[in-house]
């Protein structure tokens, strides 16, 4: 194992900058997940790590060593590719021991390690099949366990799941985090599925065009997004983002208004004041949003609107929302849906479940994951 440094690393591919000057530490024995939209930088900082892109400028270090003139061969990394790249005319047990066979093993630990490896991977009894008498999660196993028995200093997942059905990709997902405890073994996890981010991350990493937008646990960026980009990045339905302008201070209450004249209320951190000519946003959460009974007494912030998308999913659904101005709100909840499109609703969310960030999107206000 070892950890992994990138210190001020750069890439382009002719005129475009695709990396820019990122540092991140990656520690030993974790999990780290790199996350953000197509194109953001996520899968070449993987292959800079690995050997196959070399750095404009910056240093790549594992362990104690930089590495940027290693070739990936003595890089001593193991990659996961989102293909599978399975050798079509060996058989599973061939497959994962090809690696070791190149490297001069001798037949006996290559034998011992594939036979374990399978056995972690409840493929053992599949090792004399060929990658066309495998399921899609089966052939992904044996692309992990082709990995694991190189021994390496960390593995790297190049969104493993991608190709997988909604179904498989739950089931493997359990089965990796599974893997990441039992072989505490440095990772680093590329997707841009937040919900594999957060089921497998020690420390998740948000990346928009090539900069690293915020570091920290699943939780920190759940709870504390460092701006409205990662707010609404993080999370199964994203944050919904409303813009609202100061209206006036009480003690430590602030009263801001959504330009329907709806009052919205927010508690303040001490010592904080607000313009009344700049436009601020409000975040809060589908989970944290409720639809009011029409008789029911709520003191929180309430916004009235018009249905126009319910979804049930059976456990829990989404509705869809739309303001008087055409503005869409996304719900949701834990129960059987029963709104239906063009119901009149009133939403009801407490101000303690509240995000407020500046007219550029940086939080101000947010949720200590510590008090949470």
């Amino acid at each position: 194992m070892a950890s992994i440094i990138l210190k001020n690393v750069s890439k382009s591919f002719r005129d475009s900058r695709i990396i820019k000057n990122v540092d991140l530490t990656m520690e030993d024995g974790k999990c780290t997940v790199l996350v953000g939209p197509s194109g953001c930088g996520k899968s070449t900082i993987l292959r800079i790590i690995c050997g196959l892109e070399d750095v404009d400028s910056g240093e790549v270090i594992i362990g104690d060593k930089c590495v940027n003139d290693v070739p990936p061969a003595n890089r001593g990394i193991a990659m996961v590719f989102q293909s599978y790249a399975l050798y079509p005319h060996m058989t599973v047990f061939e497959n994962m021991a090809f690696a070791l066979q190149v490297r001069k093993f001798k037949k006996d630990e290559i034998e011992k390690r594939v036979t374990e490896t399978a056995k972690i991977l409840k493929i053992d009894h599949l090792i004399h099949r060929k990658p066309k008498e495998l399921s899609g999660g089966q052939r992904q196993r044996v692309a992990i366990g082709r990995a694991i028995v190189r021994n390496p200093y960390a593995f790297l997942f190049d969104e493993p799941l991608s190709n997988l059905d909604s179904a498989l990709r739950c089931q493997m997902r359990y089965e990796l985090a599974r893997l990441k405890v039992q072989l505490n073994t440095t990772m680093i996890y590329v997707t841009h599925d937040q919900s594999e981010a957060m089921t497998l991350a020690d420390k998740i990493v948000v990346m928009r065009d090539g900069v690293v937008e915020q570091v920290g646990s699943p939780l920190e960026l759940y709870n504390s997004p460092i701006n409205t980009f990662v707010a609404q990045f993080m999370g199964s339905s994203k944050m919904n983002i409303l813009p609202i302008f100061f209206s006036s201070n009480a003690g430590k209450l602030s009263l801001f208004q959504y330009h329907t004249k709806e009052q919205l209320s927010f508690y303040l951190r001490e010592n904080l004041e607000y313009e009344t000519d700049k436009v601020y946003y409000l975040g809060v959460r589908p989970e944290d949003i409720e639809v009011l009974h029409p008789d029911a007494l709520f003191f929180g912030n309430k916004l009235d609107g018009v249905v126009s998308l319910s979804e049930n999913l059976g456990g829990e659904g989404f509705i869809h929302v739309t303001l008087g101005d055409g503005f869409s709100i996304t719900v949701k909840s834990k129960r059987n849906i029963t709104e239906r499109v063009g119901n009149n609703v009133r939403l009801g969310f407490s101000i303690d479940n509240c995000y407020l960030f500046d007219g550029e999107g940086n939080a101000i206000l947010g949720i200590n994951p510590n008090n949470s």
